[in-house]
């Protein structure tokens, strides 16, 4: 089994930026991929960015593509997602996702944009 433990939302204004981190309970080079989704009130679920467990391969949401970095962040075994000028629509549940044999998931973090 592998627990997924996300942190970092909280309340921003519009334009700012948060540090999401998703803390996994095993090596995040033993997860293949890892991944960020969403969710607003009354909206699906939706992808935000992924990263391969080399590192090598990141994939972005077109909404998140130019002000969104997720990388594998070693020394403290987590997985990140920076997410700059932020948007009032982009607040909602944020959730880690990952692959070993199986999906596993996060309990999310809130992170809600101020306009």
């Amino acid at each position: 089994q592998v627990q997924l433990v996300e942190s970092g939302g909280g309340l921003v204004q519009a334009g700012g930026s948060l540090r999401l981190s998703c803390a996994p309970s095993t090596s995040i080079l033993t997860l293949d991929p890892v991944t960020w989704f969403r969710q607003a009130p009354g909206k699906q679920r939706e992808f935000v960015a992924s990263i391969t467990g080399g590192g090598g391969t990141q994939r972005y949401a077109e909404f998140a593509r130019g002000r969104t970095v997720i990388l594998r962040n070693v020394p403290n075994n987590t997985v990140d997602l920076e997410m700059h000028n932020l948007k009032p629509e982009d607040s909602g549940v944020y959730s880690c996702h990952a692959f070993r044999v199986k999906n596993y998931w996060g309990q999310g973090t809130q992170v809600t944009v101020s306009s």
